[in-house]
């Protein structure tokens, strides 16, 4: 089918013209003429862009006031619980995730949605963050303790289907008794989490909120690092001469600091201390010109799958202008985590894709509400009701 006269967003710039799709690919960009008795949909007026890339997500929290709402579920509960939050994400206009693990789960739903038993996004997953023992996220993860049980960890995850490694530099927010600021693993340790996963092919990343965690996490080769919420000059330094990734997750304090009645008291006095911080940390890396893809952490507390497209605002917001932070959460992230074919509207890629009534790069709260979500072409939701039946009909046709 031909999409015509539409308004184009992707890494390449804004311009007007048409798209191209065939067999769940783009095939096509620029002027294009139908071809014998191609369906034709007019765009004119909307814009479309690639879908979202969510570079940290939990498909197994829900936004719960705790972690520990979640830990005592079965195995099949909680497959349950990330098909329905793999839905939901797919339906607010994210095309493809980077899901950080919880118990062995996460493998399994990426399995089912590449196969079609379930909807959700195009995903990258891992088993089990590796954490210290008693460190931050333990309750679903692997502990360790010493740099051969690091090895193995890593080799268990590789052996399980892991498409990535992550693993806590640092303590973290919502673990009880767990210090953000503080370095939780040995040099020792980083090094052959880091060490082992390349080895075998697969990227490393890691969650660390304190600006010592970083730079050892840097020092030794990881590829992305989650929230960099206390960086110092140094740590900024690092991850530019390193070319390593920052993925801030901007949306995961936001939330917990407007719900400070109903978080728990330990996770409202560790967000607080460190959320204005987090913000000038972003800023700095920005002005720095730190690689940032976009992820929102979530699941975490009042963090819910479908606002996905709020951490584009908030990106823009605090250090970024709107079209970089789309950028950021398209072609940036799928980069970073390794979704070839996603994230652009270059010929050959995947058809994932959102129709907007608007340009978000005027507003970019117009990505809030997609108009039409495509996944491989064909119309996953939104709500624009003529234009999902008019594409639909076309994608029929062809």
């Amino acid at each position: 089918m031909l999409l015509r006269d539409a308004t184009l967003v992707d890494v390449a710039g804004i311009r007007g013209g048409d798209l191209r799709v065939a067999d769940g690919r783009i095939e096509g960009v620029g002027d294009l003429e139908p071809g014998g008795d191609e369906a034709v949909v007019d765009l004119r007026g909307r814009t479309v862009l690639p879908g979202l890339v969510d570079a940290h997500v939990h498909f197994s929290l829900s936004g719960e006031r705790t972690v520990g709402d979640v830990v005592g579920m079965s195995d099949a509960e909680l497959a349950l619980v990330e098909a329905r939050n793999a839905r939901k994400t797919l339906e607010a206009g994210v095309t493809g995730a980077r899901v950080m693990g919880a118990r062995d789960v996460d493998v399994h739903v990426r399995d089912r949605i590449a196969t079609g038993d379930i909807p959700g996004p195009q995903t990258v997953a891992n088993c089990r963050s590796i954490t210290a023992t008693g460190g931050h996220g333990h309750h679903l993860g692997r502990e360790i303790t010493g740099d051969d049980d690091a090895r193995r960890a890593v080799r268990e995850q590789a052996a399980r289907g892991a498409d990535f490694i992550k693993f806590m530099v640092t303590g973290g927010v919502t673990t009880p008794g767990s210090d953000p600021g503080a370095v939780a693993l040995t040099d020792a340790e980083v090094e052959a989490i880091v060490d082992e996963a390349h080895r075998r092919g697969l990227h490393t990343a890691t969650h660390a909120h304190g600006t010592d965690g970083v730079k050892a996490a840097v020092a030794a080769g990881v590829d992305t690092v989650e929230h960099g919420t206390l960086l110092d000059d140094e740590a900024i330094d690092m991850l530019v001469s390193e070319d390593v990734t920052l993925v801030p997750t901007l949306s995961a304090p936001h939330h917990i600091v407007r719900n400070v009645d109903a978080v728990t008291e330990e996770d409202r006095t560790q967000t607080e201390a460190v959320y204005e911080r987090h913000l000038d940390s972003f800023r700095r890396a920005v002005d720095a010109g730190v690689r940032v893809a976009g992820g929102t952490d979530a699941g975490t507390p009042f963090n819910m799958h479908g606002a996905n497209a709020a951490e584009v605002r908030f990106m823009s917001e605090h250090g970024l202008e709107p079209f970089d932070a789309i950028v950021a959460m398209t072609a940036t992230a799928a980069e970073a985590v390794g979704l070839d074919g996603q994230g652009t509207l270059d010929p050959g890629t995947h058809a994932d894709l959102l129709v907007l009534e608007s340009d978000p790069t005027e507003d970019v709260t117009a990505l809030h509400d997609p108009g039409v979500v495509l996944k491989a072409g064909a119309v996953v939701a939104g709500g624009d009701v003529r234009t999902k039946r008019a594409l639909a009909d076309a994608s029929d046709d062809h």
